[in-house]
């Protein structure tokens, strides 16, 4: 171990300590500040400066195997970043990273943790930049982008350091085994065991959360033992090129080869991620994105341990509220159907609603009320441009406004859809949501997923038909989050039963600052491995366990 790496242990150890902890309690635990006050005042606008600064210029990483450049991000608020980066040639760049991996793995869990942690600290003295990073190549506004590309992937990505450390250490490393013989000698074996890293890992990010989705799988393969190779979405890669750079650079200060970690960049339509998924290589894959590729990396990747997150029909069943409990629901509803234009793969998109209306306190609520209240809802938190603004975001991709459009035809619409107009960024493609009313028989519009800010209030036959739709339709087409709003207790019941045999994460009743689209680091589990939109946990022992294996030595002692 180096001295600059035995420092970095005794440093981190106590974050390592507290997120041990924070896994085994599930109670509330954020190592990273999540609010930007809480980070020295000059910080934001120097980090404004510092994301600035690279724009139109060439991002170098000194990557082995560069044999050209790509570029082409566009802000979803109106302009070109002009960064360019190192295009990889990926018959030099492997073979580099396979030979760092020796060292790595000889460094032991407990220097990986601390230089992980170190990479993560360093990652969160740049929260700021990060933030205009992602801002400027997902869309987010401000404020979702700092804390999601921020501080709550920072603690994504401890939180998979401490599972990782936990499961390498499940155990003693090194045991004198002694087996009885009666009146012979017993028979006396020294044995050691080594948790072996898999080899390559390649992280595929996403067009919409690069660092939130890409940090787990990331430091998960890297606490035990793997180098991580990056293959970033074309639209987004400067999040997760500044995140390889400095994770090159603490690696090197650390005494140790920086090709442990590569960024792949590739042109757009060039399609690297399927090439490098072939590789022999690669042996363990994180991916967050499409069903379409997903589905084609699990049944082709077969070298690979394969880890995905995809699409899904997320769904709330409305059955009952209390009087004063209604206003407050529909408004926490509103703020779920519109956070970031509804770009998240854990937004509400049916809203099961028996046709023949729901008790509001003493009084019914027919389901044509129920769509109305809800479309008022959301009118009153979107109003306002600016505030509108705020919550939306940008467009990231043209293919939501063309939804949009395919969703006019679709049923009765409810609330339609408007353009913002931002008061910043006149360029920017600024959507309210769109809400239809539909038929529980109309399977073949609301069964699959409408990415962005389309949703469906569906007419069921009553609320246990609403219970058995929700258990059907996301054990057939995966969810990520679903919601109960219910005053009868059997209802509630009848929901959970529903949600242990369909595997989605289930909110009930919330009205509060926390919405279903939400899931909080170290103690929500994010998606379950349990249906079609994700077969992977962020984060369990699973998630980790399978991306090393203890192999033994053994000889007479």
């Amino acid at each position: 171990m180096s001295g600059n790496a035995a420092e970095l242990v005794a440093r981190h150890r106590p974050s390592l300590d507290a997120a041990l902890a924070a896994i085994r309690t599930r109670e509330f635990f954020n190592h990273f500040p999540e609010q930007a006050k809480a980070y020295p005042p000059e910080r934001a606008a120097e980090g404004k400066a510092r994301f600035e600064a690279l724009l139109g210029k060439r991002f170098d990483l000194e990557q082995p195997g560069t044999d050209g450049e790509v570029g082409g991000e566009r802000s979803p608020y109106g302009f070109e970043l002009g960064v360019t980066y190192p295009h990889a040639d990926i018959d030099a760049l492997l073979p580099a990273m396979a030979a760092a991996l020796p060292a790595w793995r000889d460094a032991g869990p407990q220097t990986r943790a601390a230089v992980c942690i170190e990479i993560l600290t360093e990652l969160n003295e740049q929260t700021f930049e990060l933030a205009y990073a992602a801002m400027h190549t997902t869309g987010q506004a401000f404020g979702m982008a700092f804390q999601a590309a921020g501080p709550h992937a920072q603690d994504r990505g401890l939180e998979a350091v401490a599972y990782g450390y936990a499961a390498m250490n499940a155990h003693v490393s090194q045991a004198l085994w002694e087996k009885p013989q009666g009146s012979r000698p017993p028979i006396r074996l020294a044995k050691k065991w080594v948790a072996v890293p898999r080899g390559v890992g390649m992280v595929v990010g996403c067009g919409t959360y690069p660092t939130w989705n890409g940090y787990p799988g990331m430091f998960a393969s890297l606490v035990t033992g793997n180098a991580v190779v990056v293959k970033p979405h074309p639209n987004t890669v400067l999040p997760l090129a500044m995140s390889v750079a400095t994770a090159r650079r603490v690696l090197a200060e650390a005494g140790f080869d920086p090709n442990l970690v590569a960024l792949a960049a590739d042109a757009r339509d060039e399609g690297l991620a399927k090439t490098l998924a072939l590789r022999p290589e690669v042996r363990i894959i994180d991916f967050t994105g499409s069903n379409e590729f997903g589905d084609w990396l699990e049944r082709n990747a077969v070298q690979a341990q394969v880890f995905t997150e995809k699409g899904g029909v997320n769904t709330v069943v409305v059955d009952s509220f209390d009087e004063d409990q209604y206003p407050a629901a529909l408004d926490h509803l509103a703020f779920a159907l519109s956070l970031y234009t509804g770009q998240m793969c854990t937004t509400p998109q049916n809203l099961l609603v028996p046709r023949d209306g729901i008790r509001v306190g003493e009084r019914a609520v027919s389901f044509d009320e129920f769509g109305t209240d809800l479309a008022a809802a959301v009118d009153r938190l979107l109003g306002d441009d600016a505030r509108a603004s705020g919550i939306l975001g940008a467009v990231v991709n043209p293919f939501i406004t063309q939804r949009l459009a395919r969703a006019e035809g679709v049923g009765k619409t409810v609330l339609a859809s408007r353009a913002v107009k931002h008061p910043e960024f006149a360029e920017a493609t600024v959507r309210t949501p769109l809400i239809a009313a539909v038929d529980a028989a109309d399977t073949g519009v609301y069964e699959h997923e409408w990415f962005g800010p389309v949703s469906f209030v569906v007419a069921t036959d009553g609320t246990a038909h609403s219970i058995e739709l929700y258990e059907r339709t996301v054990r057939e087409h995966g969810a990520l989050t679903a919601a109960v709003y219910s005053t009868d207790e059997a209802v509630i019941a009848a929901a959970e039963e529903a949600t242990w045999n369909a595997g989605a994460s289930l909110s009930i009743n919330l009205t509060g600052a926390v919405y279903m689209n939400q899931s909080a680091g170290f103690s929500d589990y994010h998606a379950t491995g349990l249906n079609p939109a994700a077969n992977a946990t962020f984060t369990d022992h699973d998630f980790v366990a399978s991306r090393f294996r203890f192999v033994q030595s053994r000889r007479p002692a």
